[in-house]
């Protein structure tokens, strides 16, 4: 059958029974949830969940240094990976050997589209349908739900990087979830820049979000940040629940309303707007 990807390329698959290597992380924790433990053969060093498979599969590499030679000792009948995490001239010589599918995604709605097109591939239509339409309602609830709250878009900077510092900016994934708690990204107009102390103190955020990935924030970060933006409320979060991509996509919902709680509770700072009522209705 043939199969077209994300970027529009096409690949051929001839067997119902695949032997696969995912070289992204939050994609190899969907194959996993589509029930593809003994399907998967190879993953990344950053493939950390779930567990279970960490232990158990051979590593190829990192997302962006793969090992080639790895990756061919294991002939795959397909690799998955992704525009944004994968190196193009790696994805390149992979695909002169395997079929490579890779995922282009921006969005919720892309990543939706992944998640049945994966399906698809690996025979687990039915799996993804349901793991879609349990995203689908989980995000329309809590937009239903915020959308009822008072406030205004808080003016919000998301870290990924330290030394230099790196935000994540407008046309990324991550972005496309802060528009969704709304944040209002203070760097919008290129994917990741780099950001030096004063910019970051000219744009004076409300808000300042420092992730767990790429880079490992910790809470002796935020009193740097705080030297530059004495202002902001500061906070560390989950970077794999802003910016995976698969089925933990299930979680995401729950922990947006929990962190817009904390940023919103009575024991945030005076230039954070309160809520008058902070009561969720579970559907």
């Amino acid at each position: 059958m043939i199969f077209t990807d994300q970027m529009g390329h096409k690949i051929s698959l001839d067997k119902t029974t695949l032997r696969i290597i995912s070289v992204v992380p939050s994609q190899t924790e969907l194959l996993y949830d589509l029930g593809l433990m003994d399907e998967i053969i190879g993953i990344t060093k950053f493939c950390v969940h779930p567990k279970e498979l960490f232990r158990t599969k051979t590593r190829i590499g990192g997302t962006k240094k793969l090992d080639i030679e790895k990756i061919k000792s294991l002939q795959p009948d397909l690799i998955i990976g992704n525009k944004e995490e994968n190196e193009e001239l790696q994805v390149r010589e992979l695909m002169k050997y395997f079929p490579v599918w890779i995922s282009d995604i921006k969005n919720l709605r892309d990543a939706s589209q992944m998640i049945l097109q994966a399906g698809e591939i690996v025979g687990k239509k039915v799996k993804a349908r349901q793991i879609c339409s349990e995203i689908k309602e989980k995000f329309e609830n809590f937009t239903s739900e915020i959308g009822a709250l008072k406030f205004e878009p808080l003016r919000t900077a998301y870290f990924v990087w330290r030394k230099p510092y790196i935000c994540a900016g407008g046309g990324t994934f991550i972005d496309s979830m802060m528009k969704i708690c709304r944040f209002r990204n203070v760097f919008p107009k290129e994917r990741y820049p780099e950001i030096a102390a004063e910019e970051i103190r000219e744009k004076n955020p409300e808000l300042i979000l420092l992730s767990s990935e790429p880079y490992p924030f910790k809470e002796k970060h935020i009193k740097e940040l705080i030297t530059i933006c004495p202002a902001a409320k500061i906070l560390l979060v989950d970077g794999e629940l802003f910016s995976w991509y698969g089925s933990r996509l299930l979680n995401v919902p729950d922990y947006f309303w929990e962190l817009i709680k904390q940023i919103h509770s009575n024991g945030s700072k005076n230039h954070c707007k309160m809520f008058v009522s902070f009561v969720r209705v579970k559907s």
